[in-house]
């Protein structure tokens, strides 16, 4: 297959060097620094399994990319750019099975505005974060990939979940996506704010009895709100939470991508994760107290870790 990786940040680095070995990879990534440095030393991948150096083509010239095809697209961008970077391949993506694996809501929306026959969304359990340019981290790994289609048959995606497979990335393509991408959901509008606001500090969401309370009750809320919109879950939201502290799984150090975002100045998926909860709360008549007060002190922090990395 031929695949275009669009967004070879954490998550984005992981699949594309993966599949590299399995496919014709080409990325797309705005990061002009971490492309120069694929380009030149491919891409390194360190941390859970074996260490890797991934060699694939990669660019951040959009307009190098208009005149080639791709059997599939994969949308690793963060969540607010999803419509620009969509934009800016234009004929890239034609014809092509776009796929995005992307955290909150609005991404699959945003990819349904374009022609293509087959859309597809779902959910990757792995975690990663950015090192620098050509460098990226595996935190979480070998957790099986779920994605259905939007749009479309589910047999269009075979071909995808084959290449998924062949890279060494357990994958099931299934009808319905949503019972996990809702599940995936809640774990992230709860766990990464938090994880934001106690910088990036895995332990103090599981050691302080104060944040336990907070998580369960912005769990709580959450779930209330899908279940309003008619969501349901494919497996427990919060189902590793428990297990970590039940003491069944082993405490990581990675507190969520919200929290790395926040080191480095950069925006945050607020917005699509949290900011969803609060603006659907309200539209149904459900209350998310706990939410919507997380939710305005990660906008804070957001403009200030901005700030502060500007100066």
């Amino acid at each position: 297959m031929r695949i275009l990786v669009i967004g070879c940040g954490a998550i984005g680095g992981i699949v594309a060097a993966a599949l590299s070995g399995a496919a014709e990879v080409t990325g797309f990534d705005a990061n002009s620094a971490h492309v120069a440095a694929m380009v030149e030393n491919g891409l390194q991948v360190t941390g859970a399994g074996a260490p890797v150096t991934a060699c694939f083509a990669v660019t951040d010239d959009a307009a190098s990319l208009v005149a080639q095809r791709f059997d599939a697209a994969i949308f690793l961008v963060k969540s607010g750019a999803t419509a620009a970077a969509a934009a800016a391949l234009g004929p890239a993506l034609e014809g092509a099975v776009l796929l995005t694996l992307q955290n909150g809501m609005g991404n699959a929306e945003a990819l349904e505005a374009l022609p293509n026959p087959v859309i597809a969304r779902g959910v990757t359990m792995d975690a990663g974060r950015y090192l620098g340019p050509g460098r990226v981290e595996r935190l979480i790994h070998g957790q099986k990939l779920w994605f259905g289609p939007v749009r479309g048959p589910l047999e269009a995606l075979h071909p995808l979940r084959n290449a998924f497979a062949a890279a060494g990335l357990p994958a099931e393509a299934i009808a319905d996506p949503m019972g996990a991408v809702w599940a995936k959901f809640v774990f992230n509008a709860v766990m990464n704010p938090v994880g934001a606001l106690l910088l990036g500090v895995n332990a103090a969401r599981y050691d302080v009895p104060e944040m336990r309370e907070l998580i369960d009750e912005m769990a709580a809320e959450c779930t209330a709100v899908v279940e309003a919109l008619g969501g349901h879950f494919a497996f427990d939201p919060m189902g590793f939470v428990h297990l970590v502290r039940s003491g069944a799984l082993p405490l990581s150090r990675h507190a969520g991508s919200m929290a790395l975002d926040i080191a480095r100045g950069g925006p945050t998926e607020i917005e699509e994760l949290t900011g969803f909860v609060v603006r659907e709360g309200a539209r149904l008549g459900v209350a998310v107290p706990a939410c919507r007060t997380v939710y305005r002190l990660v906008k804070g922090l957001e403009l200030a870790a901005a700030r502060r990395a500007a100066k």
